[in-house]
C-alpha cells in the first residue's frame, strides 16, 4: 500500500543475453511482467531488424488462425475459454504449429471449395426442377402444350394480308430471375420487343440459399414465347442483362417428365454428398475448436518475444544481445531469478547478466495496484500520469471521490440500491468477467464495480444525515420540535413554518443523527436545508483544497525544492487560510455560538465576508455589545443587534490583519522566487568565469550533480523572463482559483438540492396522487401500477441520469479544484513487457 502514495523507485538496467538463451529469458520476463524494454534501434526500419522473418511467420500463423476462427463463427461454434495460460513455445515448436495450421487451413479451404461447388450445382438443379415443374403447370392450365402455343399465337399474330396463325412457328425460352426484378423485366420485354413476346411467370415458394454467402434468395420462373431468330437473340440478351438463368425445357411433356425424374435423382445424391461434406467440415472445426484459444495465446507470445528481441542490440563479437530496460527496484531480484530460469530452460552454460545503470532520463511512473485501487488510479490517469515519484492523489481519492458524490446524491433508498448493484457485481465478478460481453456500457459499469459500491455506501451515510429515504424522512428518535398550531390552523392554513424561537424544545436537544424529520413538513424546509448544505459545501470544498496545498509541500520537500517551500507553499497556505479558512472558522463559530434563542443576532456570513474586503462594519449601540457577542445574554424582546452587526470582540482588527496578510502573500509568490533564481544564476556564472578550464570542468560536473536540487538554475538555459512569466501565471491562477474553486464547490449544494427536489416531485406526482384517490377495490391494483412506474423512473432518472451527473461533477472537482493544487501529471506510464493482457487477446487486435 505504501507504493500507492508515491510511484515505485525505478532503475535503468542493462541485460546481456546469450543468443541461444535470449528467447527463453525474454519469455520468462514476459511472464513476470515487471520490465519495460527500451528501443536501442530507433533509427532502424522495422523490415531491417534481425528477427523480421520470425515476425512475418507469426503474422502468417495469425492469418491462418483468423481464417479458422472465422469458419468457427460461421458455424456458430463458440470458442471455449478455460482461463488457461500456456507458456510460450520454444522456437523449434514454431515449425510444428505452422504445419498444423497449414494442414487445417488447406483442409478447410478444400472442403469449402467442394461444398461451394456442390451447393452451386444443387442450386442449379433445384432451379431446373422448378422450371420443369412450373412450365408443366403453364401448359396444363392451357390444356396442354399445343393449347398454350395457340394462345401465344393468338396474342402475337395479327390476321393481316390473308396470313393464317397456323403458319406461324413460335419458340420459347424458360428460366429463373430474381423476384424483385420481375416487374422491370416484364416491362423491358414488352418495350424492347414491341409487344411481340408472350411472358408468363410464377414465384418459387421454396426458399433457396446462395452457394457462397448462404443468404436466402427468392426467384421466379418465367417462360417467354417469341417469333423468329431476331426476337430470340433480343430475348436472350435481355435475360442476360437481368442476370436471369435460362434452363433447357423440352417441348414434349414426356421428355419433361423424364428430365424431372432425372433431376430429382441427382438432387437426392447431392444432398447425401453435401451432408457428408458438412460433417467432415464440422469434424475438422471441432478438433480446432478445442485448441484455438491456446494457439492464439502461443502465437501472440512468440510474436511479442521477437518484437522485444528486435529492440535489442546484437553483439557479433560475443554472439549476444544487449537490452536496456526500466525495472522497479523492489523487483530486481525477481528479474534476476527469471533470467536464471530462462538460461536453464535454454540449456545455455553462460549466465545472463543484469547490470544497473545511472541515467538522467526520467523514469516511467509505476504504481502497484489491485482490482480495488485500479479503478481509482484509472480516474487519476485519465487526467494525466503522475511525474516520477510525485504524490499520487489516488489514495485520497478512494475516500473523497465517493464522499463528494454522496454529498450530491444523498438518499438512503437510492444509495442502497446502488450499493446492492455494486455489491452484486463484486460478489459475482468471476462469473460475470468470464462471459466477456461486447456491450460497452455494461463493461464500463462492471469495470467501475468497486467505485459504484463505495458511492452507494457513502450515499446511504449522507442520506442518513439529510434524513431522506426516497424523498421521505424517518422519525426514529422523536422530533425535538413542538409546534403550537391548533387543529383549525392545521386544517385551514397549509403555509406552516417552523419558528425556532417558540417551537424548539431546548430540553431534549437536537435530533441525534441528521436532520429532524419535522423539516419535511415545513414550508421553510428549503430555506433551512439550503443554508445547511451551502455551508457544508464550502467547508468540505475548502478542506479538500487545503489538503491539496498541504500535499504540495510533500512534493517540494521530496524534490528538494526548498525555495518553493518558502516562496510558494507558505504564501499559498496563508492566502487560503487567511481568507477562506477564516470563512470556515466563522461557519463553525456561528454553529457553536448561536442557538434558537437569539436568531435575530445570528450574523450573515456572506455579508460579513464581503464587508471584510470593503472595510465596512456595523457596530451595536453602546451598551448592547454583549448582546451581539454572546447568545446567552441576548434578550429576545430587544433587537438592537442585526445579522450585519459585529459579532465578536476586535473583529475589525482581526479581519483587517487577515486581509493584509493575504494581500502580502501575492507579491511574495510573484517576485521572490524569480529574483532569487536570477541571483543564484549570476553568482554561478561569475564563479565559472574566474576559473581555469580544468576547474570549470570540475565545477560543471558538480553542478550537474547538484541539478537534482530543483532550486539550482540549469546552467546556460536560464531565462529570467520565462521564469518570471511562469511564476506570474501560477500566482494569478492560484489567487483567482481559490475564489473560483470555492464557488465551484457550491455544486455540491446545488446538485444535492436538485436530487432531493426531483425525488420529492416524483413521489408527489405518483404516490401522493394515487393514495388520495378513492377507488373501491381498484386502489390496490392502481398501487401496483404506480409502483412499477415509480421504480422505472427512479432507476432511469434518479439513479442513472442523476448518478451520472453527480459522477461527472465529482470528477471535475477532483481534476480541477483538488489536483491543480499539487499535481502536475506530466509523466508517462510504466509499460511493462507482459503476457497478462495476451490471455484474453483477440486475433483482431
Amino acid at each position: 500500500m505504501g507504493a500507492l502514495f508515491r510511484s515505485e523507485e525505478m532503475n535503468l538496467c542493462q541485460i546481456f543475453l546469450q543468443s541461444e538463451a535470449a528467447y527463453a529469458c525474454v519469455s520468462e520476463l514476459g511472464e513476470l511482467g515487471l520490465v519495460q524494454f527500451k528501443d536501442l534501434n530507433p533509427d532502424v526500419n522495422a523490415f531491417q531488424r534481425k528477427f523480421v522473418n520470425e515476425i512475418m511467420r507469426c503474422d502468417e500463423m495469425e492469418r491462418k488462425l483468423r481464417y479458422i476462427e472465422k469458419e468457427l463463427k460461421k458455424d456458430e461454434m463458440k470458442i471455449p475459454d478455460n482461463n488457461e495460460n500456456p507458456k510460450a513455445p520454444a522456437p523449434k515448436e514454431m515449425i510444428d504449429l505452422e504445419a498444423t495450421f497449414e494442414k487445417i487451413e488447406s483442409e478447410l479451404r478444400e472442403v469449402n471449395t467442394n461444398a461451394e461447388a456442390l451447393r452451386r450445382n444443387f442450386l442449379e438443379l433445384s432451379e431446373l426442377r422448378e422450371v420443369l415443374k412450373k412450365t408443366q403447370v403453364f401448359f396444363e392450365e392451357h390444356g396442354g402444350h399445343h393449347s398454350l402455343i395457340d394462345d401465344a399465337q393468338m396474342a402475337l399474330v395479327h390476321e393481316e394480308a390473308g396470313m393464317s396463325s397456323a403458319t406461324v412457328q413460335l419458340g420459347f425460352v424458360a428460366g429463373v430471375v430474381p423476384r424483385e426484378k420481375i416487374p422491370v423485366f416484364e416491362r423491358m420485354m414488352w418495350f424492347a420487343c414491341r409487344g411481340n413476346v408472350f411472358l408468363r411467370y410464377e414465384d418459387i415458394h421454396e426458399v433457396m440459399k446462395d452457394p457462397v454467402t448462404g443468404d436466402e434468395i427468392h426467384k421466379s420462373v418465367f417462360i417467354v414465347f417469341y417469333q423468329g431468330e431476331q426476337l430470340k437473340a433480343r430475348v436472350r440478351k435481355i435475360c442476360e442483362g437481368f442476370k436471369a438463368v435460362l434452363y433447357p425445357c423440352p417441348e414434349n411433356a414426356q421428355d419433361r417428365f423424364e428430365m424431372s425424374n432425372g433431376v430429382a435423382t441427382r438432387l437426392e445424391d447431392l444432398k447425401t454428398v453435401l451432408y457428408q461434406t458438412e460433417e467432415h467440415r464440422r469434424r475438422v472445426l471441432a478438433s480446432a475448436q478445442k485448441e484455438i484459444r491456446q494457439w492464439v495465446i502461443k502465437v501472440k507470445k512468440i510474436k511479442a518475444i521477437y518484437h522485444t528481441l528486435n529492440l535489442c542490440n546484437f553483439d557479433l563479437s560475443h554472439n549476444s544481445l544487449i537490452a536496456e530496460c526500466w525495472c522497479p527496484v523492489v523487483a530486481l531480484e525477481d528479474v534476476q531469478r527469471a533470467l536464471r530460469h530462462g538460461t536453464e530452460l535454454s540449456g545455455s552454460t553462460v549466465p545472463s547478466i543484469l547490470h544497473r545503470m545511472s541515467t538522467k532520463d526520467t523514469p516511467p511512473t509505476f504504481f502497484q495496484t489491485n482490482k480495488f485501487t485500479e479503478v481509482f488510479q484509472g480516474i487519476i490517469h485519465a487526467y494525466g500520469v503522475a511525474d516520477y515519484q510525485e504524490v499520487n492523489p489516488a489514495p485520497y481519492t478512494i475516500i473523497t471521490f465517493p464522499f463528494l458524490f454522496a454529498v450530491m446524491f444523498g438518499d438512503v433508498g437510492h444509495g442502497f440500491i446502488m450499493f446492492l448493484f455494486g455489491l452484486w457485481m463484486v460478489a459475482y465478478e468471476k462469473k460475470l468477467q468470464s462471459q466477456k460481453s461486447d456491450n460497452e456500457v455494461w463493461n464500463i459499469f462492471f469495470g467501475g464495480r468497486y467505485i459504484i459500491m463505495m458511492m452507494g455506501l457513502f450515499s446511504v451515510y449522507t442520506g442518513l444525515i439529510y434524513n431522506e429515504v426516497f424523498a421521505k424522512s424517518v422519525n426514529i428518535f422523536g422530533s425535538s420540535w413542538m409546534p403550537d398550531y391548533d387543529e383549525e390552523a392545521l386544517e385551514n392554513n397549509k403555509d406552516l413554518t417552523l419558528n425556532p424561537r417558540t417551537m424548539f424544545d431546548n430540553t431534549t436537544g437536537p435530533y441525534p443523527i441528521g436532520l429532524d424529520p419535522i423539516w419535511l413538513s415545513s414550508l421553510n424546509k428549503i430555506t433551512f436545508t439550503n443554508s445547511f448544505k451551502m455551508k457544508m459545501s464550502i467547508t468540505v470544498g475548502i478542506s479538500q483544497m487545503l489538503l491539496g496545498v498541504l500535499l504540495s509541500v510533500v512534493n517540494h520537500v521530496y524534490y528538494r525544492n526548498w525555495l518553493n517551500v518558502f516562496c510558494q507553499f507558505l504564501p499559498e497556505l496563508f492566502f487560503l487560510l487567511c481568507l477562506f479558512g477564516y470563512l470556515v472558522g466563522l461557519i463553525f463559530y456561528k454553529w457553536v455560538a448561536y442557538d434558537n434563542t437569539c436568531t435575530q443576532c445570528a450574523p450573515s456570513l456572506l455579508i460579513h465576508f464581503i464587508n471584510m474586503f470593503l472595510v465596512k462594519y456595523q457596530h451595536a449601540k453602546e451598551g448592547f455589545e454583549e448582546q451581539s457577542y454572546h447568545c446567552g445574554t441576548a434578550d429576545p424582546d430587544i433587537t438592537e443587534c442585526t445579522s450585519q452587526t459585529v459579532f465578536y470582540p476586535n473583529q475589525m482588527i482581526i479581519q483587517l490583519t487577515l486581509v493584509v496578510l493575504a494581500l502580502l502573500c501575492v507579491p511574495t509568490m510573484l517576485f521572490i522566487k524569480p529574483f532569487v533564481l536570477r541571483s543564484r544564476h549570476n553568482k554561478m556564472m561569475k564563479r565559472r568565469e574566474g576559473l581555469s578550464a580544468v576547474s570549470q570542468s570540475a565545477l560543471i560536473h558538480n553542478e550537474e550533480l547538484d541539478e537534482q536540487d530543483a532550486d539550482v538554475p540549469k546552467g546556460d538555459d536560464f531565462d529570467f523572463s520565462e521564469i518570471f512569466i511562469g511564476q506570474a501565471i501560477h500566482t494569478i491562477e492560484y489567487c483567482l482559483g481559490c475564489i473560483s474553486h470555492t464557488a465551484s464547490y457550491l455544486r455540491l449544494w446545488a446538485l444535492s438540492l436538485a436530487h432531493s427536489q426531483l425525488s420529492e416531485v416524483l413521489w408527489g406526482m405518483l404516490f401522493r396522487i394515487s393514495l388520495t384517490m378513492d377507488i373501491p377495490y381498484g386502489g390496490s391494483v392502481l398501487i401496483f401500477a404506480v409502483f412499477a412506474v415509480f421504480a422505472v423512473l427512479s432507476v432511469g432518472v434518479l439513479l442513472v441520469m442523476e448518478g451520472l451527473s453527480a459522477f461527472l461533477h465529482t470528477l471535475r472537482l477532483h481534476w480541477v479544484e483538488f489536483q491543480s493544487k499539487f499535481y502536475h501529471g506530466n509523466g508517462y506510464n510504466f509499460d511493462a513487457f507482459s503476457f497478462k493482457h495476451l490471455q484474453n487477446a483477440e486475433l483482431d487486435d
